[in-house]
């Protein structure tokens, strides 16, 4: 009986030495957790095809609707908690989906395409990267980063709904952008006057909601 609790400690001992020797060398034993050790941010990849980005633009006599195709995109989760984010949108895949008239939205979309507006030769992709997320309660955020269009870039804040999912996460959210802080003039009353009602409004809106995943 005597030996058999000698061995036991012995084993005890053993087991210890060994569990301190791996964590003060920086190595986690199996089952033993480094003191202090923070987890590592998690990347979580943007699925641009069940991602949707939508654009409404308004003008004095009307407003027009469309879409446009995230290229890629990553969130970044640290502490169990969206830190970041970075996104790019592919500007040649803007489309118009109010337009019934083939010739008419052709001509329309070429226009946007244009050095009048994006400007798609010479910018094919824009991008925004998230700097600054603020929790307003439940699921509720103020999204707060860098919006870059045709090489300018303006801070931006938004409103967005994240929750967590069990494949990864969900966002929505809808930002205003004056598009004039991005050198897109054409049509607009803060540049040109008498243009009475061919004039095109500064902002315009993108809903976004977004699908991720590890």
């Amino acid at each position: 009986m005597k030996t058999r609790q000698i061995l036991t400690g012995l084993v005890a001992v053993a087991v210890l030495t060994s569990s301190s020797a791996f964590v003060a060398s920086g190595i986690d034993a199996p089952g033993v957790d480094a003191p202090g050790k923070k987890a590592k941010p998690t990347a979580y990849k943007v699925d641009a095809e069940k991602s949707i980005m939508k654009w409404n633009g308004k003008k004095v006599t009307g407003q027009h609707f469309g879409t446009v195709k995230l290229a890629d995109g990553a969130l970044t989760v640290d502490g169990g908690k969206l830190t970041g984010g970075t996104f790019t949108f592919d500007m040649n895949s803007i489309a118009c989906t109010d337009l019934t008239d083939a010739g008419y939205n052709a001509k329309f979309i070429g226009h946007m395409k244009s050095e009048d507006f994006f400007n798609t030769a010479k910018f094919p992709t824009s991008t925004f990267k998230i700097t600054k997320v603020t929790p307003k309660g439940g699921n509720a955020y103020d999204i707060t980063g860098d919006m870059t269009i045709k090489g300018i870039t303006n801070k931006v804040t938004f409103p967005a709904t994240i929750k967590t999912t069990a494949n990864g996460i969900e966002a929505e959210g809808k930002a205003t952008l004056d598009r004039t802080k991005y050198d897109i003039r054409y049509g607009s009353k803060s540049f040109f006057e008498n243009i009475g009602d061919k004039a095109i409004y500064d902002d315009f809106s993108v809903d976004m909601k977004l699908v991720a995943a590890k």
